[in-house]
């Protein structure tokens, strides 16, 4: 049979349903979604408490279009990244990012990415498409499988900073979340998750409606309109007036903290006004920020700032009362770092 469906775009009430219109037990369709997400079956062979029949059936009727880890690089710092290839030959990465205490999942919603900011490598690529429910839950499985495998311990946290902007693949971004928290799936608490956008204002209140559970960063990097739109143009669009007010009402909504993500860049935000301006957004609503350290994407447009210049933000946050934290970049070798995912290998 040509074109089989996907069996994970089911529900699991809709495999039941499938068992029992086939003169089987509904009990079967709780069994194989068991399979399917909670064990990560990748082929019908392994469910071995079903029968022989049942499984050929399934074989007959779906497929299981699961990622497979086309290509593995190991940083000098322990940092990995796989090159991931998707059922139609399409690639996406993701980073396992280690720590003494803690291991991150840094994990792609797009081929490629809807977005235009200019200083990140995958912004450079046409977003291709989405990636559905599945393949972002499969390169968390992935990663987790890794971790466990190297660092002989479990995934502890999920961050989406790979490649795509995530609220822009809203709805399946979503669902994949709601399976990674799943008791039926990863069961993994939102409170370890962070979604990061770089400003999408009615997806923002969309989630604080939703009342979601996971964490919210921001790729802001300029609290100054003309500053943030000549880096990322779409800000033309969606300002930071409308941004600011979105995040107010997430805060108002959730009662759960803004991260905020910004690089500063030589010549470009890191003189006193952006710290000054950045000190006033940071004001309606409880935030931190995270300066990160800027990785290169070849043509040297845009330049890591001063370490003065990065104390110079320090201070200034500490002083009006800021929790900054300055995150020094992983996987620089395999460029597998902040802003550096954009398939070289491809």
């Amino acid at each position: 049979m040509e074109n089989k469906k996907d069996i994970r775009a089911l529900t699991q009430e809709q495999l039941k349903e499938f068992f029992v219109k086939n003169g089987d037990k509904a009990f079967r369709g709780k069994q194989v979604y068991e399979w399917l997400w909670q064990k990560s079956a990748y082929s019908f062979d392994v469910m071995t408490n079903i029968s022989k029949q049942t499984r050929e059936m399934l074989e007959d009727n779906f497929v299981i279009n699961n990622v497979k880890v086309d290509q593995m690089q190991r940083s000098s710092d322990g940092t990995i990244k796989n090159a991931v290839r998707l059922y139609d030959d399409l690639i996406v990465e993701s980073v396992l990012i280690p720590t003494k205490t803690r291991t991150t999942a840094c994990v792609s919603s797009q081929v490629g990415c809807s977005l235009d900011c200019r200083f990140c490598a995958t912004a450079r690529l046409k977003r291709m498409r989405n990636l559905k429910p599945d393949e972002i839950y499969d390169q968390v499985v992935a990663i987790d499988n890794e971790s466990r495998l190297y660092f002989d311990r479990p995934l502890s946290n999920i961050v989406f900073m790979g490649m795509g902007e995530p609220l822009m693949n809203y709805n399946n971004v979503l669902k994949a979340i709601e399976k990674i928290t799943s008791p039926e799936g990863l069961g993994m608490s939102p409170k370890r998750i962070t979604v990061s956008t770089s400003g999408v204002p009615k997806m923002i209140k969309k989630m604080a409606d939703e009342e979601v559970k996971f964490n919210l960063a921001v790729s802001l990097h300029s609290a100054i309109d003309e500053v943030r739109t000549s880096i990322m143009p779409f800000n033309a669009n969606f300002n930071l007036e409308s941004l600011r007010e979105a995040l107010e009402y997430w805060y108002a909504k959730t009662r759960n903290r803004i991260t905020y993500e910004y690089v500063v860049w030589k010549g470009i935000n890191d003189g006193q006004k952006d710290i000054d301006a950045l000190v006033r957004f940071c004001r309606f609503a409880p935030s931190k920020v995270n300066l990160i350290e800027y990785n290169p994407i070849d043509d040297g447009e845009f330049q890591q700032a001063s370490n003065d210049a990065i104390d110079k933000y320090v201070k200034t946050l500490e002083s009006n009362n800021i929790v900054v934290t300055v995150r020094r970049s992983r996987g620089k070798d395999i460029d597998a770092a902040c802003g550096q995912l954009a398939n070289k290998k491809v």
